[in-house]
């Protein structure tokens, strides 16, 4: 009896997960196969598949200098920024894990309260702060930024994470002669690969899919995002759906790429410390 009650409740989490899927696939369905139609065939048939498959919006898009311009900016916005972040952000975390005391805890609140807070409601003084080091009109506004804004769950993640490493492991690289830097490099980073992964990965899409701050800082042409180059395709009285949704696809294409690639370790990450013993 206690076996049929345990099966009809996987059952009933499969149901659930394959509806989740569904509801989560069907925007990106509907997106793909409208990118290979033409404006008017969206209108008349928006869910079913093409009856010609057109390949003409992808390559007007790509034979579009402007649009290897804008999706080199993300790349490199994104990139760089998430590598800022991990760095700054483990070394935060190592710190903070290895800290005892009041202050220590403080100062945790203090990285914790920024996940509490968005960061769009300071927007207008980050803007002066833009403006004054000079990077208005640059990719290179937006770094500094985006690293700010993962901080948090980034401290939050891998702090929880370190915490849970074995401290004789760090003992056992102090007795063999390497210092505090040395262990986080040696035996502390290799460990941290699925955390690093999950904060990676957690913080790619906001980063990627991000308008707020490019709208902000950016009006150059040779410095736009790529989510800011598609407001290009917008007119005033028509839009074209089928370049926009050929767009959208093409950005997509990377987010879902990273998180194939480094699936195993995200799944490690959210996982690691639910099951004790």
């Amino acid at each position: 009896m206690a076996s049929i009650k345990k099966q009809n409740r996987h059952i009933a989490s499969h149901i659930v997960l394959v509806l989740w899927s569904l509801i989560v696939l069907f925007p990106l369905w509907v997106m793909v196969i409208n990118s290979f139609k033409d404006r008017l065939s969206i209108y008349q048939n928006p869910f079913g598949l093409p009856e010609k498959w057109n390949f003409i919006n992808y390559s007007t898009v790509l034979g579009d200098g402007d649009f290897l311009v804008y999706f080199k900016n993300s790349f490199i916005a994104v990139v760089l920024s998430l590598t800022l972040l991990l760095i700054a952000g483990s070394l935060a975390a190592y710190a903070l894990a290895n800290m005892r005391g009041k202050t220590s805890r403080v100062i945790y609140f203090f990285f914790i309260a920024g996940m509490m807070l968005p960061i769009k409601i300071a927007s207008i003084r980050i803007l002066e702060l833009i403006r004054f080091l000079g990077l208005i009109n640059t990719v290179w506004s937006l770094i500094p930024v985006y690293t700010a804004m993962g901080i948090p769950i980034a401290v939050f993640i891998l702090t929880a994470f370190i915490r849970e490493i074995p401290f004789e492991l760090t003992e056992a690289g102090i007795i063999d002669g390497a210092g505090r830097f040395g262990v986080f490099v040696r035996i502390i980073t290799p460990l941290l690969k699925p955390a690093l992964a999950t904060t990676a990965i957690y913080n790619l899409v906001p980063f990627w899919n991000d308008l707020w701050f490019p709208l902000i800082f950016i009006t150059d042409d040779r410095a736009k995002t790529l989510l800011l180059g598609v407001t290009r395709l917008f007119g005033q009285y028509q839009t074209d759906w089928s370049k926009v949704l050929a767009v959208l696809t093409l950005s997509a294409i990377p987010v879902i790429l990273m998180y194939l690639l480094m699936s195993k370790q995200f799944i490690k990450g959210l996982t690691a410390g639910a099951v004790k013993g």
